[in-house]
Formats: C-alpha cells, structure tokens, sequence
C-alpha cells in the first residue's frame, strides 16, 4: 500500500486499515511462533503497511 493512496481516505477509514493491519500482524506472528509461516517478508510488509498508516493519522492530527 502507498501513502498516496493513504492519504486519499478518511481519519475513519484510515483506522479500520490499522485495526486490520494489526489483527493479520498478530496472526503472522503466531503462524511464525508455531512455524507455519512460510514466507516470512509478510511480517516485514504488514509491519512497514502499520507504519505507513500511522505516520499518515499522525500528519491527517497535525494538520488540523
């Protein structure tokens, strides 16, 4: 995901995208713990997606 596209939604919008970020963070993380997960750069790209959407928040915060 892009923060262009980010930036585009809404404060509301942008809070669901994190909550269902988090939620498939956990989930990766207890695949990975029980040696499930099989490709592993998903941690790194849902971990970076999380990022993205709070430094977004964080500016959309600023900016008002």
């Amino acid at each position: 995901m892009e923060a262009k596209e980010l930036r585009a939604k809404d404060t509301a919008a942008l809070t669901k995208e994190l909550q269902d970020l988090l939620r498939a963070h956990f989930s990766l993380r207890m695949q990975k713990a029980t040696q499930q997960l099989t490709n592993t750069t998903q941690l790194r790209n849902v971990r970076r997606d999380i990022a993205r959407v709070r430094t977004v928040l964080t500016q959309k915060a600023a900016s008002k």
